[in-house]
């Protein structure tokens, strides 16, 4: 009867994974994007980068109301991508090339947290709280429209944007050595693959 019963639990789980992994939608890749000022969005952006192709989207990271923006739902990617009063940066085009070479049938997904001047630790899961009490004033602003963790935010943002779809890498403007994190995943040149 254990045996049995065993079995209807392995199979009830296998189930439940399945349904999971096929309600993601493949022809929709997400790109983590964070880093510093060129990931926030240092350059302004002109007229020609306000027309974007829908199949290229951003998961709002933060409230955004100058945008009509909320956090967690998702938006043409009309920059500024990272928060309301940022600019243009590196994900904006990323994202414009990947979709002008992908099938029409395939949408391209960006999660944009990103903090001018910041080092690494900021991202880093046991060294953030540590670093981010070290910031100055103005940083802690930035740091607090992220919840007080642009490290958890990302995360947290990342796992919502796998419940919406596949998620295929993470990446940084910052250059990384090339290391195994504490999830066992092969971290190089701040890419992570997932």
């Amino acid at each position: 009867m254990k045996n049995k019963l065993g079995s209807i639990v392995v199979l009830a789980a296998l189930l439940a994974f399945t349904i999971a992994a096929s309600a993601q939608d493949p022809n929709f890749h997400i790109y983590l994007c964070f880093g510093q000022s060129n990931m926030e969005g240092a350059g302004r952006a002109e007229e020609q980068d306000k027309t974007v192709d829908e199949r290229f989207q951003v998961l709002q990271a933060v409230d955004a109301p100058n945008l009509k923006r909320e956090k967690g739902k998702w938006y043409t990617a009309v920059p500024p991508l990272a928060r309301g009063r940022t600019g243009i940066g590196p994900a904006d085009y990323f994202g414009r090339t990947l979709v002008a070479g992908l099938p029409k049938e395939v949408r391209v997904g960006v999660v944009n947290v990103a903090v001018a001047g910041c080092k690494i630790e900021l991202f880093d899961k046991e060294n953030y709280p540590a670093y981010a009490a070290t910031v100055p004033q103005w940083m802690s602003g930035i740091i607090k429209e992220y919840g007080g963790s642009p490290y958890q935010r990302v995360v947290g943002m990342g796992k919502l944007a796998r419940r919406t779809a596949s998620s295929r890498a993470s990446c940084s403007t910052r250059a990384n050595p090339t290391r195994t994190t504490s999830s066992g995943r092969r971290r190089s040149n701040g890419c992570t693959t997932t």
